[in-house]
């Protein structure tokens, strides 16, 4: 066995370790790393990604507005980064431990979503000239909420928001972007409608890791908004599946399994439409939705700040389907 399968393979036990250890997740840890603005220390995933992974809470001041996972990827040839962050100072925290590891420049960074805590953070690495990517989707969704975003990010962050200004990807794309870069093939990639415009996954196919972004969720509830059409997100999810990854690092808690991110992502979706189908059913309206039992998923984080909210979601959209 190479060292480099064995290295594979210890990681893949640890992952499955911090699947099955929900006390690390919890919502109610302010912070994991009181050395630095990034709520945890980046943790090698497999041999040369990594990711510091953000709270499972919503943002606040206690954990920077880091409550989604920052990646990166030390190709051998530069570094990628997966998401600009949520403001400038976080994007540097986050650099401050790539130059830790190793002395490769950052050569882009990849915005997974148009959200402020995927975009603020550009404003830190474009001032150093690196180049940022989004989804054409993305892009315009920063566009038209930017300064919204700038606006909650700096209500809540205080002198945190330090340095940050709207800055929008330098390029977008469409369906794929495929990258060459030391070692790997990196493949950007949007497989369809999922939780926020423009959502995308960075595929290594030769690692059978997916960075899923916000297409995958396990340790927190996933959140449905007013653009999220649930339907699309599961006829999507087919496309995620077929790439038929090993390693999973959601956007939002510890790098997992397919099988995790497939139980509280699609199987949510499926169980929730369900149950507001059966309240269309019956002829109930709006309210009797937000009764609907979702139980088996109170033990997610977030549970108790979106359960209600996502089932009269769905009844407004399945309401018309």
């Amino acid at each position: 066995m190479t060292s480099r399968l064995r290295a594979g393979l210890a990681a893949l036990v640890g992952l499955f370790a911090l699947a099955t250890a929900p006390a690390i997740a919890s919502q109610d840890i302010p912070d994991q790393y009181p050395g630095s603005l990034l709520y945890s220390k980046p943790v090698e995933v497999i041999p040369d990604v990594w990711t510091s992974i953000g709270a499972t809470a919503p943002s606040d001041y206690d954990n920077s507005g880091h409550n989604n996972n920052l990646s990166f990827i030390v190709t051998g040839d530069g570094v990628i980064v997966v998401n600009g962050s949520s403001a400038y100072l976080l994007a540097k925290a986050l650099h401050d431990e790539i130059k830790k590891i190793t002395d490769q420049p950052v050569k882009l960074v990849i915005n997974e979503n148009g959200q402020g805590h995927a975009m603020l953070g550009n404003s830190y690495w474009a001032e150093l000239g690196v180049p940022i990517l989004a989804h054409v989707d993305a892009a315009a969704e920063f566009d038209d909420r930017a300064g919204q975003s700038l606006a909650s990010m700096q209500r809540y962050n205080k002198e945190k928001a330090e340095g940050t200004t709207i800055v929008a990807p330098t390029e977008t794309f469409e369906d794929q972007k495929i990258i060459e870069m030391g070692r790997f093939r990196i493949e950007v990639l949007n497989l369809g409608p999922a939780h926020s415009p423009g959502d995308i996954a960075v595929w290594l196919p030769e690692q059978k890791l997916v960075i899923a972004g916000d297409m995958a969720f396990h340790e927190r509830m996933l959140p449905i908004f007013q653009e999220t059409i649930t339907a699309d997100w599961l006829e999507s999810w087919e496309n995620f599946e077929a790439l038929g990854a090993l390693y999973v690092i959601p956007g939002h808690g510890h790098p997992t399994n397919m099988d995790q991110v497939r139980r509280y992502t699609k199987d949510y979706l499926v169980y929730l439409r369900g149950k507001i189908q059966e309240v269309l059913d019956s002829g109930g309206g709006l309210e009797d939705s937000y009764y609907v039992d979702q139980s088996p998923y109170k033990h997610l984080d977030t549970f108790e700040e979106l359960a209600t909210r996502n089932a009269g979601r769905v009844f407004e959209q399945m309401e018309w389907e």
